[in-house]
């Protein structure tokens, strides 16, 4: 082999070799660029992760708060606020009558100095389109504070009179009660009742009389039970009896 064959040789060898670092050297810089921008992405992904779990908590936490002062708005229309100091929301306790409802009803209690003074609850009454939801609120000796519907699928126009933003007829329950209106006169007019029915829809009226008259039929089989429980409850919360 000539020298000038060995020359050319060993310099194809030398760059092969230098190139060989150089690729070793890129990759070994890139592997570290990635390894860091891996770390990168998993913080910001972590970040908003973060952030997302926060915004959500504040989230529930500000409509939880925003439910609980539109269910008070409404307890307020069947519940006059002058005879509770408590939060009925709060003291709330499950009583069960199947007679009256498949599930457990919730009550909430008015309370005055740890003692009860009213309570307020949910019906569901059949009208013609379906489950008609009402509120409804009474004094402790079952005298009624206010009716509400909150929710229905009766015809419009004909109906839904039953809201009080259309009609005044749901106020015709205020001031009812077991005790001075006669089992016949639970009734709309058509069947010899007090109560007015309207023109072309006299099943949504005789279903909401019908539930509002069995709701008060409920309490006066619970009252009993209701003071005791609201009672228990206040005692635990140290309110005075």
């Amino acid at each position: 082999m000539s020298d000038t064959t060995h020359s050319s040789t060993v310099t194809e060898t030398a760059a092969a070799t230098s190139t060989e670092a150089g690729i070793a050297d890129r990759l070994a810089r890139l592997r570290a660029r990635l390894d860091y921008q891996g770390l990168i992405l998993g913080f910001l992904c972590a970040v908003v992760t973060i952030t997302l779990l926060l915004g959500d908590r504040g989230t529930r936490d500000l409509i939880g708060q925003r439910q609980m002062e539109d269910k008070l708005a409404l307890l307020a229309q069947v519940l006059p606020p002058a005879l509770y100091d408590n939060n009925p929301l709060q003291d709330a306790v499950k009583i069960s009558d199947v007679e009256f409802s498949a599930q457990a009803v919730e009550v909430y209690p008015a309370l005055r100095n740890g003692e009860l003074q009213g309570a307020a609850f949910q019906l569901g009454t059949v009208g013609y389109g379906g489950v008609i939801t009402l509120m409804l609120g009474v004094d402790r000796h079952g005298v009624i504070q206010g009716v509400r519907v909150l929710s229905h699928k009766e015809t419009p126009g004909l109906a839904d009179k039953i809201e009080l933003d259309k009609g005044d007829w749901i106020l015709a329950f205020d001031g009812k009660s077991l005790s001075n209106t006669e089992r016949p006169q639970w009734a709309v007019k058509k069947d010899g009742g007090e109560f007015d029915q309207f023109t072309g829809a006299t099943i949504t009226p005789r279903a909401i009389v019908n539930g509002v008259h069995k709701a008060l039929e409920f309490y006066a089989r619970h009252a009993a039970e209701i003071a005791a429980a609201a009672q228990a409850s206040a005692d635990t919360q140290g309110n005075p009896s």
